[in-house]
């Protein structure tokens, strides 16, 4: 491609001492998008009792932030390429913190459904444009590294003080105040960000392409949705329709790609092997970590009773490790390799999943907090040498494009995960056999079981509520030996696409 960054930009972020200073900006936003992860799930039996949705419904509360996030985080990256970098992001910080008072507030399931959407279409302006930044921030391929590490690290810390935090806030105030918590993060983010921040965007980007924005977004939820609701309900004529038309909506934006003279995705991206290999990783892991990851903190509260606070500390481990390794990540890719260092991480994930599939109803802590310290090891290796190959395989004119590519296979993962995983875990505890009376509320979720049990006579509700748990753990293990396999698949992957990459001097090549 022609297109430069404007010269003026390139040496203030090279020779500007801030520039560590602006990573601190950059890293709250990606704490902002963690935190607000990871909440949910802590939260959703609260929202469970509350807003008494179906387990449809409340998988679309789940998943609907990654299908629209996904959609969108492509058109975004190009966008902050065209109109600046550091704009689009505060715009979305702002946007953010607004929206999460909606989600706060919403009365009804269908308005929460809508109010996640409506955070997915912020939240795709804010991951793409950080590490766009970085990479335009830090020309040095080691501080590059670190910057990345660093990166990693703070999503990984939001996933941990995500769960503590919303812990406190479930045990002391209503489930709404756990979106809340956004606010202030936001608002030093964009008080900070306007001084700090250098801008960057691409000269001569060429228009921002209307038509390619609505195929991406058509071609991922169309996707996405058919293969959630395939896995939910089976194959049905609308479930097929709607795959067949996302799939034709992402064949026309690859062919109108490659057919623009300024595209919103450069399609040539994916011929390198190294860029190729290490967005598929990151997609198969996030695949088969985030349906677990959505359904472990209903099992630690209402299988095994402990309190949202505790809950949230019992996820501790797996944050923990990834921060650890996050930061460490880049000078052991460079001292081993590449793959080692990736293909190891993601076979360390898939055996403590496999290890996950021991569990019981009764599991004591080591085994959990064990596997938990593990994946998080094995995340925080691969999630942050996959970024900063993806980052370092690009010119810097198309940082944005790359990131956004990282990040939709990120949320791309996550939405399949949630719609696949979680569905083999609905499926099971559908099918528990409770006493008569049992009303259809309690197959419908784990936390409608919770609340029917308490309207039911003593002794029949304690029997319903012994056959619903035994049903939820049963799915769960089952999703976690699904996971294992696809992590374990992603690392013999990652084994044969990352060959021969290395992470010294710049730009990635092949040995």
């Amino acid at each position: 491609m022609t297109s430069t960054l404007r010269p003026t930009t390139t040496t203030e972020a090279v020779k500007r001492p801030g520039r560590w200073l602006a990573l601190s900006v950059l890293v709250l936003a990606v704490l902002l998008v963690a935190v607000d992860a990871t909440v949910l799930g802590l939260a959703t039996p609260y929202i469970s009792e509350d807003l008494e949705p179906s387990g449809t419904q409340l998988l679309w509360i789940g998943d609907v932030y990654s299908f629209v996030i996904a959609g969108l985080l492509v058109s975004m990256g190009s966008l902050g390429d065209r109109i600046g970098r550091k704009r689009i992001l505060l715009v979305g910080a702002t946007a953010f913190g607004a929206i999460s008072v909606l989600n706060a507030y919403a009365g009804t399931p269908e308005l929460l459904i809508v109010a996640r959407a409506l955070l997915g279409v912020a939240g795709a302006t804010l991951m793409p444009a950080t590490l766009a930044l970085i990479r335009n921030l830090f020309h040095d391929p080691r501080e590059r590294s670190l910057a990345v590490g660093i990166w990693g690290a703070t999503a990984s810390a939001g996933t941990a003080v995500g769960p503590i935090v919303g812990g406190f806030l479930l045990e002391h105030f209503w489930w709404g105040s756990v979106f809340l918590i956004n606010l202030p993060v936001m608002i030093v983010l964009v008080l900070v960000g306007i001084r700090l921040l250098p801008e960057s965007r691409t000269a001569n980007p060429g228009p921002w392409d209307l038509v390619s924005v609505v195929l991406s977004l058509v071609g991922m939820i169309g996707v996405v949705y058919a293969v959630k609701e395939a896995a939910t309900h089976g194959f049905a004529w609308s479930t097929v329709a709607a795959g067949l038309l996302g799939a034709a909506a992402l064949y026309a934006f690859v062919r109108r790609q490659l057919r623009l003279p300024a595209p919103l995705l450069d399609m040539r991206l994916f011929r390198h092997r190294g860029f190729s290999g290490a967005v598929l990783a990151d997609l198969l892991t996030i695949l088969g970590l985030s349906g677990l990851v959505f359904f472990l903190s209903q099992y630690l509260q209402l299988v095994q009773g402990r309190r949202p606070f505790e809950a949230g500390l019992a996820e501790l481990p797996a944050a923990v490790g990834a921060v650890v390794a996050g930061l460490v990540a880049g000078r052991a890719a460079r001292r081993f390799s590449v793959r080692v260092v990736v293909s190891g991480g993601l076979a360390a994930i898939g055996l403590a999943l496999a290890a996950l599939t021991l569990i019981g109803r009764s599991t004591g802590y080591p085994l959990l907090g064990a596997a938990l310290l593990v994946v998080g090891v094995g995340a925080g290796f691969s999630f942050t040498v996959t970024a900063d190959v993806i980052l370092s395989s690009v010119p810097k004119e198309q940082a944005g494009s790359a990131s956004a590519v990282s990040e939709t296979a990120y949320e791309l993962g996550a939405a399949l995960g949630i719609a696949v995983l979680g569905s083999i875990v609905t499926g099971v505890y559908r099918d528990f056999t409770g006493p008569a009376g049992t009303p259809d509320a309690a197959h419908e979720s784990l936390g409608g079981a919770v609340e029917a049990a308490a309207g039911m006579p003593a002794h029949s509700g304690a029997v319903m509520l012994d056959a619903a748990r035994t049903a939820f753990v049963d799915g769960l293990t089952l999703a976690a030996g699904a996971g294992a396999a696809v992590l374990l698949a992603a690392a013999g992957a990652a084994w044969f696409l990352l060959r021969g990459q290395k992470l010294e001097g710049g730009p990635a090549h092949h040995a």
